[in-house]
């Protein structure tokens, strides 16, 4: 038996909890995006001291002024991204990993970027410890994507930009969905980007979010 395998069993009620109370009253339905939040361990994606609260219904701090989504906003735009198995999905803003963890058990493979080196390796190292074998870590500017792996099938980014970056757009597979918050520094509205031929893509809009800012040449300095 594996860390892995014990670990998904360690505070299962928890997560189901979170699932029957956080998730499925606000509307999240996709059967396989509830099933990867039941399975991924979110407890050990926060720092020691904050782990007894991993299951409650908020965000929490892990460091070099950045956040672990609460389990509700992670939840929504995994399901925003319409993941099948086959897919392959950039991350932007890796931070502790538990999205692309998230993401990971709905599709073949994640690339996931983060700007910071110290939280790119922690989040490395957690893969690592909880055989999450399908997923790739980059340290770089989010904003101009991954080109040496493009096209996706979708792309989703845990930071909030003050526009779309082109980068990212033109990094889509046609038909592919780019999940990401737009506006200024302190709200944000969740944006779902779908392109409809090379020149052409729609927006959705999904309500009002809260992330920290995306750092790099396409986003804010």
């Amino acid at each position: 038996m594996t860390i892995h395998d014990l670990e998904m069993g360690n505070r299962m009620d928890e997560r189901r909890k979170m699932i029957e109370e956080q998730l499925v009253p606000r509307g999240i339905k996709n059967k396989a995006v509830l099933q990867s939040m039941l399975t991924v361990p979110r407890h050990r994606f926060v720092p020691g001291q904050l782990q007894a609260y991993a299951y409650h219904d908020g965000p929490l701090s892990i460091g070099k002024g950045q956040t672990i989504s609460q389990p509700y906003i992670v939840a929504l735009m995994a399901e925003a991204l319409e993941p099948s198995p086959t897919d392959r999905v950039l991350e932007i803003g890796t931070g502790s990993g538990y999205a692309a963890a998230v993401l990971s058990c709905l599709v073949s493979t994640v690339y996931t970027m983060e700007r910071l080196e110290t939280l790119a390796q922690e989040a490395q190292s957690r893969f690592l410890e909880l055989n999450y074998d399908n997923i790739k870590v980059r340290i770089g500017d989010g904003t101009k994507g991954w080109p040496e792996e493009a096209p996706f099938d979708g792309i989703l980014v845990s930071a909030g930009a003050p526009v779309v970056p082109d980068s990212l757009c033109s990094q889509l597979k046609p038909g592919g969905r780019l999940v990401i918050p737009v506006g200024g520094k302190g709200y944000q509205e969740l944006v779902r980007v779908r392109q409809k031929s090379p020149n052409k893509f729609d927006r959705e809009y999904l309500g009002a979010v809260c992330f920290v800012p995306l750092i790099g040449e396409e986003g804010w300095e």
